[in-house]
């Protein structure tokens, strides 16, 4: 992209109109992180929600030395519970290992749902077994979307260690945590994972009947 037209893009997300800015910051979906996170950041303190949301997420899709640190101070720091929820969620794209310990600490302390739930994602998409111990733990949560999103982490990071703990949710009156099982057994080699996928092919709702038929494929390939 030209000097002059990031030029325009710069000035643009500094109108007074949000539809401008909001206009501008999707125009740097194509431009190199190095040229975008500069820009980026003129808005990740901008007085509209949404705006502000777009830039977190885009920091975690624009990967460049300066957005992990950026990203961290938002998590840890941000006052509203949404903006640290993308923080958590931009770090997971950002697949970095140092964001383990702000993510691992974003689960245990902050006190919206939102927030652990997005760390959890997070932590299986840096795929570190570290997170163990945190995501079984959520498994304990009240909150059922942390199941949801413990049980899909526990299958990113392979951990057949948790295979015994996450079987648990084959019949949760929760259709998604049994669609999530079943996507995560696929990526755990075992033949507990095999039975149990058997049992959710026969599940009443499609979507996890259909993916459990997928998984027993997948296992196929890897057994």
């Amino acid at each position: 992209m030209s000097q002059q037209t990031l030029a325009q893009i710069a000035v643009q997300l500094e109108s007074e109109n949000s539809k401008d800015r909001m206009l501008a910051l999707a125009a740097l979906r194509n431009v190199p992180p190095e040229d975008a996170v500069p820009l980026i950041q003129k808005v990740l303190d901008d007085e509209n929600l949404q705006i502000r949301s777009m830039a977190v997420f885009a920091l975690g899709i624009k990967p460049t030395p300066d957005c992990y640190p950026i990203l961290v101070r938002i998590l840890e720091n941000d006052p509203d519970y949404g903006i640290r929820a993308d923080a958590a969620g931009a770090l997971g794209y950002l697949e970095d290992l140092r964001a383990f310990e702000p993510l691992s600490r974003a689960f245990y302390e902050d006190t919206d749902w939102l927030v652990r739930f997005s760390a959890a994602v997070a932590l299986g998409n840096l795929k570190d077994p570290r997170a163990h111990d945190i995501l079984v733990a959520a498994l304990d949560s009240e909150e059922v979307v942390l199941h949801q999103a413990a049980i899909a982490a526990i299958g990113e990071i392979k951990d057949v260690s948790a295979l015994d703990q996450i079987l648990r949710f084959a019949q949760a009156e929760d259709w998604l945590v049994r669609q999530r099982l079943a996507e995560a057994l696929g990526n755990l080699p075992s033949d507990k994972s095999k039975s149990a996928l058997q049992y959710l092919e026969k599940d009443g709702n499609s979507n996890v009947s259909a993916s459990a038929t997928i998984s027993l494929k997948r296992l196929a390939e890897q057994m």
